[in-house]
């Protein structure tokens, strides 16, 4: 299974079911559940399904903030050059976060075997 490295408080919102945006400066193919790994923890805290990837215009962006909860002050210009929203599905929380080892240079995706 593949793990997406996420920062806090998003990965909190993401697994509350709050935020069902993540966006990012690059598309992804993955479909289908993932893990979530809180950036720093070395901890799986849970999983979530991905449905779609898509490119957002500046408006997109800025009328979808009760999607991915980025405060509209920070709406003001796109987040990269190229900004997708990974669309975001049926999340679900482990009762006790699970453990892994982090390969060196792993930014944004890592290969897990939970």
């Amino acid at each position: 299974m593949k793990g997406l490295i996420i920062k806090s408080p998003w990965i909190e919102l993401i697994l509350e079911g709050k935020k069902t945006w993540e966006i990012r400066g690059s598309n992804t193919k993955i479909r289908g559940p993932i893990a979530l790994i809180k950036s720093g923890s070395g901890m799986v805290y849970g999983e979530v399904n991905v449905s779609d990837s898509k490119e957002l215009t500046l408006k997109d962006y800025q009328v979808s903030n009760e999607f991915h909860r980025v405060q509209s002050e920070s709406s003001q210009a796109l987040p990269y050059k190229k900004t997708y929203a990974w669309v975001l599905e049926k999340p679900r929380i482990y009762k006790e976060p699970i453990p892994y080892k982090h390969p060196m240079g792993a930014v944004i995706w890592v290969n897990l075997s939970i």
